[in-house]
């Protein structure tokens, strides 16, 4: 028999190239990045370049109607992401149907937490803060926002935790537990990651260059991206318009090292052939791929000889979006899954920013130019992670 298929009804995004899904895709497709030395953070590493959402904590908690509670960066981005993605779908009582809710994060609430460290013993102005550290503090602050109680997961797999988030939901409503899951991910910037990827030697200081022979590194960003998954029936009941099918998915882990993709992408390529099993779809059916792409030495090299051994000469249109709006962490599965959408829906192929090279021995060229109109049948989008590899 089968199974129920899983539709995407309704999309959100916050991240350092706008406040709306639309403003992204017009950023991406204008080549406007949000690029720039670090603003919000007190951090003897201002100099570093990062994609930083251009709003206040006051400034969003106005947008969202400044609710009662204790919230963090991290949480506020979150909460402003799914309330667009659940506007879109025409969602107002999330009752009305069983809906879960599956948020990633690596973060939690460290950006509060990190500040008042020293404080905790002598101080007790800021304890309220303490509770907000645990990751699952951002999920129940959503759940509790949107109205959403009968399924709540956390997911922290680091850089694939929200891809994760989209397979968890689409398989919760294929096996008939949900009919409904909001998915995604949300991270604000902390001076714990900061410090973090500085000290392992990944940072560009200039503005990265995803599969570019010169690429120095990434630059780290904040954001978030929600979708609105609903089963078949759901949507044929509502009369609702689906903008994407979650078709297939896959996850893999390379076991080759703790924080470094395998020199051959094994775990990519093993997630990518998973992900086409599930689908049922062959490599050639893929109108583009959005690449994991960060503009670190390792990830690129490996990722790119993944995508060679799948497609041996004959790969799609592919692109990063990284260099726009930095690498947003547990958010970018999310992000980027929303930009997938856009790109079937809207016809686009975003540009891969700062491309002039191509990396020796892969034979790789992305796209450089910003498309819309294109017929997009099908989009490939990587996240990879300490946490594993996931394709969707």
């Amino acid at each position: 028999m089968a199974l129920p298929r899983v539709f995407v009804t309704g999309i959100g995004a916050v991240s350092a190239i706008g406040l709306t899904a639309e403003e992204n895709r017009t950023s991406l497709l204008t080549g406007k990045h949000g690029i720039a030395p670090v603003q919000r953070i007190s951090t003897k590493n201002s100099h570093l370049m990062v994609g930083e959402v251009k709003l206040s904590d006051e400034e969003i908690l106005a947008k969202l109607g400044n609710p009662e509670g204790i919230f963090t960066r991290t949480s506020l981005l979150g909460m402003l992401a799914a309330k667009e993605a659940l506007a879109q779908a025409g969602i107002e009582d999330c009752s009305d149907a069983p809906t879960g809710l599956i948020s990633s994060t690596s973060v939690g609430g460290m950006g509060k937490t990190e500040n008042y460290y020293y404080d905790y013993l002598t101080n007790d102005e800021h304890l309220e803060f303490i509770i907000t550290h645990d990751c699952g503090d951002s999920t129940e602050c959503l759940a509790d926002y949107f109205g959403i109680k009968d399924y709540l997961a956390t997911i922290s797999t680091a850089c694939s935790s929200a891809a994760n988030a989209v397979m968890m939901g689409a398989r919760l409503i294929k096996s008939g537990q949900l009919d409904r899951v909001v998915v995604g991910g949300t991270d604000c910037l902390t001076k714990f990651t900061l410090n973090g990827f500085n000290t392992l030697m990944i940072l560009d200081a200039e503005h990265s260059r995803p599969f570019d022979q010169t690429r120095r590194g990434l630059n780290l960003g904040e954001g978030a991206g929600f979708l609105v998954l609903e089963s078949e029936e759901l949507v044929r009941k509502s009369g609702k318009k689906a903008l994407a099918e979650v078709s297939g998915y896959g996850n893999a882990n390379d076991a080759h090292h703790q924080t470094a993709s395998s020199p051959e992408g094994e775990g990519a390529f093993l997630a990518m052939s998973q992900a086409f099993q599930v689908s049922g779809l062959e490599p050639s059916a893929i109108s583009y791929i959005n690449v994991h792409g960060t503009g670190t030495e390792n990830n690129d090299q490996s990722e790119g000889t993944a995508i060679n051994r799948i497609y041996e000469g004959n790969t799609p249109p592919f692109s990063s979006v990284k260099a726009f709006t930095g690498h947003t962490l547990a958010a970018a599965g999310g992000l980027e899954a929303v930009y997938s959408v856009m790109a079937i829906d809207k016809g686009c192929i975003y540009p891969n920013l700062n491309f002039q090279h191509p990396i020796e021995g892969l034979n790789l060229v992305p796209e450089t130019e910003g498309r819309e109109g294109e017929n997009i049948q099908h989009v490939l989008s990587n996240s990879f992670g300490f946490g594993g590899i996931v394709p969707l």
